[in-house]
């Protein structure tokens, strides 16, 4: 963390226990300076970082203030989960597209989408990039390039990973329908029905319908909400199972949020490696980060080919369009035809032109803007949750990604909070739905990749007295 982030870090921690309270001046750039024996400069920019949080406002000649509406945040969850040792049938579908059907709708505060807002990306650059990309486009191109992919596209994502500190080979890549179709096909050429498949608890729930789509059985392993799955308990898992493969988030992990350190990473891959698991990672929210450097990439670690990389645009840039990628390296020829004999291809002129974008530049750009306003809004929701919810209410604290996490008192019944929410135009995500065993009965994931505006904010008071209720 800069000197900067640990400034305003510590100034935050002040407004959130009281010390700080509304309306309140902070101390003077030339305070700040000689006190903290930093720069002038490196306060300008912790407050101007507080600032764009909605934690303090500038008043011309006078300073910087705590802003009225900054309030305290909840308790931060910390607990890891405890299921149960058995692996278990899946069968969450019917429940599933039950929830998803409430996020459909227009006139529905989406709280329990899995998309951030539509309108935090640049559809006319996009729009642009497709008229352009294919005013010339090779008929024959449509032929040649089926199954893994656009070629131009593959080598725009093998430099992603270049950039990132990973050599990917664009040979090595395949181009999906999303990152839920490379994680179907990774799990496709790993598996036979009845299988068992190590994953983290709670998980997303698309794992989830994939396991029951392929008929495997699921292996639930505690999971930290800060830190990630628990290795020690992985281990154990992989001994008494013998899973075929483990399916994991390891960044940012829906619905937790939760960043496994690089460390841990490295870890995660050196027991694998050991046990000869094959690790199918969902990694769309690696580009979502808060902190100033992007976290390491799984794949960083990865000497042998064991970790099957899958991600897709469908979070960063373009969600309508289902562009997703894995990188399959020694599975990449199976992978491969598995897609000829199920989807056959993804849209080429899609493909053409998320990858006319990337050359031309912007991307980056785009991503520091969105990360800054999923920062802001991240803020802004936690301090709705602290000042809303009921007292015992926990809320996890990410450092990427749009999910926040929210454990209400034990009394409280997250389904029916889901349907009471939703007859008054709120979706959420209730619990159950990212548990194989449907657990997390008071649990809420709630999405803050929308605006926050008067409208959610009263959408989040109306949940705070549902979860009071217990509903």
């Amino acid at each position: 963390m800069k000197l900067y982030e640990t400034l305003a870090a510590d100034i935050a921690a002040s407004i959130y226990s009281g010390v700080l309270r509304a309306g309140e001046k902070l101390p003077s750039v030339r305070e700040a300076t000689a006190h903290r024996g930093v720069s002038a400069s490196t306060v300008f920019q912790a407050y101007y970082l507080l600032e764009a949080q909605g934690l303090v406002r500038a008043r011309d000649r006078s300073g910087y203030y705590v802003a009225h509406g900054a309030r305290a945040l909840p308790p931060e969850a910390d607990t890891p989960s405890q299921p149960t040792e058995d692996a278990a049938s899946v069968t969450i579908n019917d429940l599933v597209f039950e929830v998803l059907e409430s996020t459909m709708r227009r006139d529905v505060v989406q709280l329990g989408s899995a998309f951030p807002s539509p309108l935090l990306f640049p559809h006319d650059r996009l729009s642009q990039s497709i008229s352009s990309a294919t005013r010339h486009l090779d008929p024959l191109t449509i032929l040649d390039e089926l199954a893994p992919g656009h070629t131009g596209l593959r080598r725009q994502i093998a430099l992603r990973y270049l950039a990132s500190g990973v050599h990917v080979d664009t040979d090595d890549i395949v181009i999906t329908n999303g990152a839920l179709e490379a994680l179907n096909l990774c799990l496709g050429v790993m598996t036979q029905p009845g299988d068992k498949i190590l994953i983290e608890t709670p998980t997303f729930y698309a794992a989830l319908q994939a396991l029951e789509t392929h008929h495997l059985e699921a292996v639930e392993v505690p999971t930290h909400p800060r830190e990630g799955i628990q290795l020690d308990a992985l281990e154990q898992a992989i001994k008494r199972h013998q899973p075929k493969a483990c399916c994991l988030m390891t960044t940012f992990q829906n619905p937790l949020g939760s960043l496994m350190s690089d460390e841990k990473k490295q870890a995660l891959v050196e027991l694998l490696t050991r046990y000869n698991i094959p690790l199918i990672e969902d990694d769309v929210y690696n580009e979502l980060y808060f902190d100033s450097h992007r976290p390491a990439l799984t794949k960083r670690f990865d000497n042998s080919g064991i970790v099957m990389h899958c991600s897709s645009f469908s979070k960063t840039l373009a969600p309508g369009y289902r562009i997703g990628w894995v990188v399959a390296e020694r599975y990449t020829r199976a992978i491969t035809r598995r897609k000829l004999t199920t989807t056959l291809a993804c849209p080429i002129p899609t493909q053409i032109a998320i990858a006319h974008y990337l050359e031309k530049g912007g991307y980056d750009k785009h991503l520091r803007h969105l990360r800054k306003t999923l920062q802001t809004q991240q803020t802004q929701f936690a301090q709705a949750i602290g000042h809303y919810f009921p007292p015992g209410t926990r809320a996890t604290r990410p450092k990427g990604g749009y999910f926040l996490w929210v454990e209400l008192p034990l009394n409280a019944n997250a389904l029916h909070i889901h349907q009471h929410a939703l007859s008054l135009g709120i979706s959420v995500a209730p619990g159950p739905i990212f548990s194989a065993k449907q657990s997390f009965q008071n649990c809420l994931r709630l999405n803050y990749g929308h605006s926050w505006d008067d409208r959610t904010e009263a959408a989040v008071a109306t949940l705070g007295k549902l979860s009071a209720m217990g509903a």
